[in-house]
């Protein structure tokens, strides 16, 4: 790991004890941030990315007529054995691709991490070394979902070849998306001849944007000219070196290949901003943990006790606003149902009743939308124990040591 990735998460913040009642809110006292999403690029010269935390999208994008075609594998995408993944744009077809416009010209790579991570609210940054010349358009930005742009965009940095100096934050969104999209320039060194950090602070009703720790725009629902701000669910990264479209135009005779976009790093926390807390893991009955099932992010994942192992799944943030929150999502009761036997579930964090959580001096964990208590289904300590909500009774399978 490179020294620039050292030390960069021992974020420290304050959280005030709240009494009602004889019951004790969940808010932690100070603790560091919690690391949710870290790729840090460590691994061998030609290895490819961890399978575990992105996927390779492949073909062409005919909707901003960009020239290249995205490939799977090691060609365009790799790690460079010095803890970097470098993203390289070719002007070669060596699979003889067929594009919008005919025979592809060039190759290169986008990544994501749709399924396999998706956050509300928090700190993402990453740390890169952009390429150069025209028709260059390197980004790292993130989708809420797949039905755009209704779901919601946040580009956390874009840049176009022609304009060196330059980079964009932008939100696009149901009536201010393409052209429309509302957003800011930074202007700076030429961001190709070295690595600079851009990161975004999200929290309800607010994203912030930075380049070297540099504040240079806040965006929230007032600013949309009364259209809908859809920034309030789990949203998934994406990292992808582009060639040619409508922005940037397309390479020219000045433009030198291979470009390279060289990526340190992407961390994502939870942070004050998303809820702050406390984390570690929950246990329970029989010294078991709580854990997401599977280690699945998807919403209505089933949440359970099983063996106690260290993962994220078992990660869980107390959070300063009465949130439980595990592979950046919420403990939500399903439906938000008050019926004993209710199911739990991880699913996008939504402010609403059904993922509030309060716990009692005797370690209960309360949800005081139906008024009842978090439980291990049958009283049961096995590995795999659903759990549910179900009236407070005061036997094993309802206490809890939290973080």
């Amino acid at each position: 790991m490179s020294t620039s990735k050292k030390n960069r998460w021992a974020a420290l913040f304050a959280a005030c004890a709240l009494l009602v009642l004889g019951q004790q809110a969940l808010a932690p006292s100070p603790a560091e941030a919690a690391a949710t999403f870290t790729d840090d690029f460590n691994g061998a010269a030609g290895a490819g990315v961890d399978g575990s935390k992105w996927q390779l999208e492949t073909g062409d994008n005919v909707n901003n007529h960009e020239r290249q075609y995205y490939t799977s594998g090691t060609n365009n995408a790799q790690l460079d054995g010095q803890g970097h993944l470098v993203i390289t744009a070719k002007k070669e077809n060596p699979g003889n691709y067929n594009c919008w416009y005919g025979r592809c010209e060039y190759t290169s790579a986008r990544l994501n991490t749709a399924g396999k991570f998706s956050q509300a609210y928090g700190h993402f940054e990453t740390r890169m070394k952009l390429p150069r010349g025209q028709g260059m358009w390197p980004a790292f930005w993130m989708l809420g979902g797949g039905n755009w742009p209704t779901d919601g965009e946040i580009d956390i940095m874009e840049n176009v070849g022609f304009e060196p100096n330059t980079v964009h934050g932008t939100i696009h969104g149901p009536g201010y998306s393409g052209a429309g999209g509302i957003g800011a320039a930074y202007n700076g060194p030429n961001f190709s001849d070295d690595f600079h950090t851009y990161a975004i602070d999200w929290a309800p009703n607010q994203i912030k944007w930075y380049v070297d720790g540099n504040l240079y725009q806040t965006r929230t629902p007032s600013d949309l000219n009364g259209n809908r701000w859809v920034y309030d669910h789990s949203f998934f990264l994406i990292l992808n070196l582009a060639v040619g479209g409508y922005w940037p135009g397309d390479p020219n005779s000045s433009t030198q290949f291979p470009q390279q976009l060289v990526v340190d790093y992407v961390h994502v926390t939870n942070t004050a901003s998303s809820g702050g807390g406390r984390t570690g893991t929950i246990t329970g009955i029989g010294g078991k943990c709580v854990d997401v099932a599977g280690a699945n992010s998807a919403n209505g994942t089933p949440i359970q006790i099983t063996d106690c192992n260290g993962n994220a799944a078992q990660s869980w943030t107390v959070g300063t606003d009465g949130t439980l929150r595990a592979l950046g999502k919420c403990m939500d009761v399903s439906g938000a149902g008050t019926a004993d036997g209710t199911a739990v579930q991880l699913y996008d964090c939504n402010g609403t009743g059904a993922q509030q959580w309060v716990v009692t001096g005797a370690k209960d964990i309360v949800n005081p939308n139906a008024n009842k208590c978090l439980d291990a289904t049958g009283n049961s300590s096995a590995n795999g124990t659903r759990l549910q909500i179900w009236t407070c009774g005061g036997g094993a399978n309802q206490k809890w040591t939290t973080p």
